[in-house]
């Protein structure tokens, strides 16, 4: 079986977690943060919207330096608008995952920011540590803030307060 095929499901079920969430998230409350220190609802929400993008370039590309990168982040409208980008995104990286050949897993991959290092390693960890990982990390931030605002938390790998999945 190739790697790929190994990480297709999870991919599914991560994307499928993160529409989820997205999808209860509060447009009048893009100035939440709960320290000052937190990033903004408003930033966080379209950031987590904008991360398979980000797997999409670890897939297809061998290294990343921000400096000279075109990242533009996507403004927060609305919870619908924000899904939209999530599945563009997790769209064009799912289809780069399924047809990623398994040695290009042990490909480098940098991720550079004025010639400083960031990550350097192989795709694969390039792929769990600085995407999959990621996403999973913020989306989790997101429902502290849904729950800091009286919004429904969803279930992700299992019931929540607010989310039973018929438990």
């Amino acid at each position: 079986m190739r790697i790929s095929d190994l990480l297709l499901p999870e991919f599914d079920v991560e994307m499928k977690n993160t529409r989820t969430t997205l999808e209860r998230v509060p447009a009048d409350k893009a100035e939440f943060a709960p320290h000052p220190r937190s990033m903004p609802l408003g930033r966080l929400a379209p950031h987590v919207a904008q991360l398979p993008a980000f797997g999409l370039i670890i897939l297809t590309t061998p290294e990343l330096d921000f400096a000279k990168a075109n990242f533009k982040p996507v403004p927060f409208e609305s919870a619908a608008q924000l899904v939209k980008v999530l599945e563009e995104g997790a769209a064009q990286t799912r289809k780069a995952l399924a047809a990623i050949p398994d040695d290009a897993w042990n490909d480098n991959w940098k991720l550079t920011m004025q010639g400083k290092s960031i990550f350097d390693g192989s795709r694969f960890l390039a792929y769990r540590q600085m995407f999959l990982n990621h996403i999973v990390h913020h989306r989790a931030q997101l429902g502290v803030y849904l729950r800091m605002n009286e919004e429904k938390v969803p279930a992700i790998y299992g019931p929540s307060a607010d989310d039973t999945l018929g438990f």
